[in-house]
């Protein structure tokens, strides 16, 4: 690639996991009495009765320094009934506000370390959300992140029989030296043995995920990593770029020196031997940063121009809710979003309270519910085309003006209504993004909100 075009737009920018991205947010329902009035306002509006939901777990035994997520360290088992019993409340409070019942078509577990609990706790949460109902595995996707070092065989038990088809394992990468900069011990074996173990259990799909522009990683690191992770051949594949925010996540990120990171045209280089050597071993290339094989179901909805993307990444499902529970969690019912609380300790005491645990969102206005249907279709399909009755052309014409250089760069292609990333632009999506998201300014200084867009 282009060393002066890497450069050139190697800027600070937003993931778009939504649109308008968090730091941008007006917080209008302040509260929790704020976000259920907007639920129980448009629950006649939604298309269908049928939710994703989302549940953080977020503690972790020792904590890992390449983390941005919200977790609590912690040895302590302690913690865990409690705050199971949390959720639970959370999610039954949630029930009682629901103008319809609603059917659950994706359930999520993430975190922080989600195996960090108990098989028998997890299976208790879930037991209170399903009822008695069977969960059949082909009409609800459930998945988990998992960590190789403490995911058990009766963990993939466990949750298998109860309907769980896949599992997330967090790599990132294979050198001792990258690992041990990381704070992330696990050798390829211990992976090796949860992997083999989910497939011969009949997990049908297992995602192994791996990051790129870690401290102290090298080219012929990340050639190793993938070439032991194309020794597994997970179905899917996340590639992260690895995102620097020490400004947002204090000393969890500083533990190593700035000039351990890879830079630039270096970093980039990474995810181009990666990617090639995916490619080149039948994966892919799926939105932003993910590979799968061509069986696997985010490969066929990508080709069907089926994806979704949400707070939990890409999916298959595209549900009118996503439903965020425990700390930290976000909720998305595409008019508005809503953040629960960040600290656990506050989180439980707002639930005592018997109130939802919501402190900051965000509710769309129609340009922004607009912006937000074309940043999606880029995310996940690389295309986008402006609504011809629009009531807001003007903007759209500001949009073109935007991604004039992109153009001129071989980036973007324009085409009347049409927009669409050329296969060289596919690394810059973010930046193509950021010429539609109305809340950058000219000149703004972004370099303490968002991470690296390469």
């Amino acid at each position: 690639m282009n060393k002066s075009i890497v450069e050139k737009y190697n800027i600070a920018g937003p993931r778009y996991t939504s649109y308008p991205t968090v730091p941008y947010w007006k917080n209008d329902p302040l509260d929790h009495t704020g976000w259920l009035s907007t639920i129980e306002k448009n629950d006649s509006y939604f298309q269908s009765d049928e939710i994703s939901l989302y549940i953080h777990l977020p503690f972790c035994e020792s904590l890992c320094t390449f983390c941005g997520c919200h977790k609590r360290i912690t040895k302590n088992h302690a913690v865990e009934i409690p705050y199971i019993d949390a959720v639970i409340k959370e999610w039954e409070m949630y029930k009682t506000r629901f103008a319809r019942p609603k059917v659950i078509r994706e359930l999520h577990f993430g975190g922080g370390t989600p195996t960090f609990f108990a098989p028998e706790q997890l299976i208790r949460l879930l037991e209170a959300i399903f009822g008695t109902s069977k969960v059949d595995p082909e009409f609800v996707e459930l998945s988990f992140e998992a960590h190789p070092n403490n995911t058990s065989s009766e963990h993939l038990k466990m949750l298998y029989d109860f309907g769980f088809r896949r599992l997330s394992l967090g790599i990132q990468d294979y050198s001792p030296t990258v690992q041990q900069a990381i704070n992330r011990i696990q050798p390829f074996e211990q992976v090796e043995k949860v992997h083999e173990e989910a497939r011969e259990m009949g997990y049908k799909s297992v995602s192994h995920d791996l990051i790129f522009g870690l401290p102290k990683q090298t080219l012929q690191d990340i050639k190793n990593t993938v070439e032991n992770t194309l020794k597994l051949m997970p179905d899917r594949i996340a590639l992260y770029s690895y995102a620097h925010v020490p400004w947002i996540k204090g000393n969890g990120q500083r533990g190593f020196d700035e000039s351990d990171l890879p830079q630039n045209d270096v970093k980039r280089q990474l995810y181009e031997t990666a990617k090639e050597t995916l490619e080149n071993a039948g994966y892919l290339e799926i939105g932003m940063d993910h590979f799968a094989l061509a069986h696997d179901d985010l490969a066929r909805a990508f080709n069907a121009k089926k994806l979704h993307r949400n707070f939990m990444g890409y999916t298959t499902q595209n549900t009118s809710f996503l439903l965020g529970l425990g700390m930290s969690a976000i909720s998305d019912s595409w008019f508005g979003f809503a953040q629960n609380d960040k600290t656990v300790e506050t989180y439980l005491k707002i639930l005592s309270e018997d109130k939802l645990p919501v402190v900051k969102g965000h509710i769309l206005n129609e340009l922004e519910l607009e912006i937000r249907k074309y940043i999606l279709d880029l995310m996940c399909h690389f295309e986008t085309k402006f609504i011809s009755d629009s009531p807001h052309k003007a903007i759209h014409e500001k949009i073109k003006a935007e991604l004039a250089e992109m153009i001129s760069d071989g980036l973007v292609i324009i085409d009347g209504d049409d927009v669409k990333v050329t296969a060289a632009g596919i690394p810059f999506v973010r930046n193509c993004c950021m010429a539609f998201d109305q809340d950058l300014k000219a000149g703004q200084v972004l370099d303490k909100k968002f991470s690296r867009t390469i």
